[in-house]
């Protein structure tokens, strides 16, 4: 059997270095990367931008906005009285920026001006919570980051 000298070490290092680089390359960007898009209707929505612009202004003009509050039941949200809601509808959506599949889109009716959105829906984590409505044919819209637990 032959005895290892300093060639035999430096081959071997260089060949580990080579694994490691290749390793980093090639399989670990595997486990970290997502690569859904963020919306499979990114273009279209990107075209009505300026609406949500508007009507993030229209929400921020607001005396008194929506407000949320996390409860045993859930996440309750309560629009004040002065804010009249067109066909008390309101739309929302919590959006689940690290798995989509999390994501909660709904339309809701308001009832005394107060809705919730049951706990059994959501999982722990981060949430956008994204309110929509009209008010005199006027659109809104609220953004609140939530972290649920």
């Amino acid at each position: 059997m032959k005895k290892l000298h300093w060639g035999h070490g430096l081959a071997i290092a260089l060949g580990c270095f080579i694994f490691f680089i290749l390793f980093l390359i090639f399989i670990f960007p595997m486990g970290k990367q997502n690569a859904e898009m963020i919306s499979n209707n990114y273009y279209e929505e990107e075209l009505q931008y300026q609406d949500i612009i508007d009507a993030k202004k229209n929400a921020a003009q607001l005396e008194q906005q929506p407000v949320y509050k996390v409860t045993s039941e859930g996440m309750m949200i309560s629009f004040p009285e002065t804010i009249k809601v067109d066909n008390d509808k309101v739309n929302f959506v919590l959006f689940r920026t690290e798995d989509s599949n999390l994501d909660v889109k709904k339309e809701v009716g308001l009832q005394h001006n107060v809705f919730l959105i049951p706990k059994k829906v959501l999982s722990a984590g981060s949430y956008t919570l994204k309110l929509k409505w009209t008010s005199n044919k006027k659109p809104y819209q609220i953004d609140y980051d939530i972290q649920w637990k």
